[in-house]
């Protein structure tokens, strides 16, 4: 038995793999008990055999276990699979969550030239003007400015917008941390003679001793991944035995669990203590002078809340009940808690934004990037973006759009609204969930399937009047109802290529093989 000490086990995982596995990858391997730990007080080793087993498996099986659940005609090119997580979520790229998003380096790869030496065709060259109907986040708008490419986006949410137009916006960098220091410095003040506070470090001083004595790390979770101890019944033994002890501290520091109020969003899903600072901190954000600073602060405390949501680690993402209690977490393998301030992840966030916004600011390039908000069923893109720059309505008139890179939303599966509910209760914007194409509460029978293929065709035959002549369209869609070749038709459109990719970790707990399909249109 051969054994290895961090750093050397991230120097042998890099030559073994090809890839650079940092001592961070190993950390983490070790921590989640996906490999043993040998030794103690510093002294962390692991054993080489059990490391080759585990990257010997992530070499050979995925592409093979991809390509025999959906065919051997998937694009693993296209899976980007050599990117890590800090490379698909750069600079502003993860200035706010969001469902649905493809990743950057998708629409690098049709947009740019240069992306790969085995392309044998490019459809959009620097200054051209690509458009995406179903803007989202704004990810085609971001890194078309890193490309040399202008880019229109549209959506219906005003809420996405705000996220896309944050992201492209350029910002006095200076001004952004005064106003965010500020709101801290208040924020601190705020909270400091705060019962919750206290009430905070006694339960976590708690929660240490506890998580120490019955979920040692990485002990718990490397006896869990052998099967050597049943998590539910384990987990819920511990929920009841730590439940008296957090409740003892809850009277003893007179803490509201629950608003009074159970009306909105805001009221359900947030602590009495922490909607307090929300509403504190949101008077303070309207109080900034500079409109660009405010929107950005606003992302900011966006991002803040949702972390700050009365809801167990595992369940950000598919809220179901309000958790008010210590709770055993899947996700991190101890017991829990939910959040009594907003204090650690504004901090968080705060420096986050800024070190993104100074990162994107280095390769953003001289173009227009401007998301409107409207129904890309009727908008009409021409007279909107006049309203805004003159300058780039010129341009767009005399030059005309190129083609669109977008992702439209797929039938029956998100509601685009909704997840983003506490941000259209907090800021008072009007939600427009009647003209979401395909949300989630009209399912995915016939007649939503047909109301779908009738929404996107309405947006391409709308969308059509703004393009050259010579145009090219890529839809990125999972379409396995087979809904695109109708909408092409009826958009007076042919498919001229479809480039089937695998998606890889769509989500934390959904690990199963699944594709999706770029589909290229082209005038008939």
């Amino acid at each position: 038995m051969r054994l290895f000490s961090i750093p050397e086990a991230s120097k042998w995982a890099s030559s073994y793999t090809g890839k650079n596995v940092t001592t961070s990858n190993i950390a983490y391997l070790v921590q989640y008990g996906l490999i043993q730990k040998i030794g103690e007080n510093g002294s962390t080793q692991v054993v080489q055999e059990e490391l080759q087993t585990y990257y010997t498996k992530q070499l050979s099986s995925r592409e093979n276990y991809f390509k025999d659940k959906l065919g051997e005609d998937l694009n693993w090119a296209l899976s980007f699979e050599q990117y890590k997580e800090a490379e698909t979520t750069k600079h502003v790229h993860r200035l706010h969550p969001y469902k649905g998003k493809f990743i950057p380096q998708l629409v690098e790869y049709f947009l740019d030239n240069h992306t790969d030496k085995f392309k044998t065709e490019t459809y959009f060259a620097k200054g051209d003007i690509v458009l995406d109907p179903f803007s989202g986040s704004g990810t085609t708008m971001v890194q078309s400015s890193e490309l040399g490419i202008h880019a229109i986006g549209v959506d219906v949410s005003v809420f996405n917008t705000l996220i896309a137009n944050s992201k492209v916006a350029r910002y006095d960098i200076a001004d952004l941390k005064k106003e965010i220091d500020r709101i801290t410095k208040a924020l601190e003040n705020f909270i400091k003679n705060s019962h919750a506070v206290e009430f905070e470090e006694k339960l976590l001083q708690e929660l240490y001793v506890f998580n120490n004595q019955y979920f040692p790390v990485p002990d718990y979770k490397y006896r869990l991944r052998n099967g050597e101890i049943d998590e539910k019944q384990y987990g819920e033994e511990k929920e009841k035995q730590f439940l008296p002890i957090y409740e003892r501290l809850v009277k003893e520091y007179n803490i509201q669990l629950r608003q009074n109020r159970n009306e909105t969003f805001l009221d359900k899903w947030f602590s009495a203590h922490i909607r307090n600072e929300i509403d504190f901190v949101f008077e303070r954000i309207k109080e900034i002078q500079n409109i660009n600073t405010k929107k950005i602060v606003s992302i900011i405390l966006s991002r803040t809340i949702r972390s700050c949501r009365a809801t167990t680690h595992a369940d950000l993402a598919t809220l179901l009940e309000p958790v008010t209690a210590t709770y055993y977490c899947k996700k991190h393998g101890k017991m829990c808690k939910p959040l009594f301030s907003i204090m650690k992840w504004w901090k968080t966030y705060s420096k986050d934004t800024v070190s993104r916004l100074l990162q994107f600011d280095k390769l953003r390039t001289n173009t227009f990037q401007l998301c409107l908000t409207g129904d890309s069923r009727n908008i009409d893109i021409f007279e909107e973006v006049k309203k805004r720059s003159a300058e780039f309505g010129k341009q767009l008139e005399n030059q005309k759009i190129k083609g669109i890179f977008s992702s439209p939303p797929y039938v029956g599966l998100i509601d685009y609204h909704e997840q983003h509910a506490y941000a259209y209760d907090l800021f008072g914007f009007d939600r427009k969930d009647e003209l979401e194409i395909g949300p989630l509460f009209k399912g995915q029978g016939n007649a939503a399937k047909q109301s779908y293929i009738q929404g996107i065709s309405d947006v391409l035959n709308n969308c059509k009047r703004f393009l050259a002549d010579d145009y090219d369209i890529f839809l990125v869609a999972n379409d396995k109802y087979n809904m695109y070749p109708t909408i092409a038709e009826n958009a007076g459109m042919r498919i001229v290529n479809q480039f089937k990719r695998p998606v890889l970790n769509r989500t934390e707990k959904d690990k199963a093989a699944y594709s999706e399909v770029v589909f290229h249109f082209k005038n008939k």
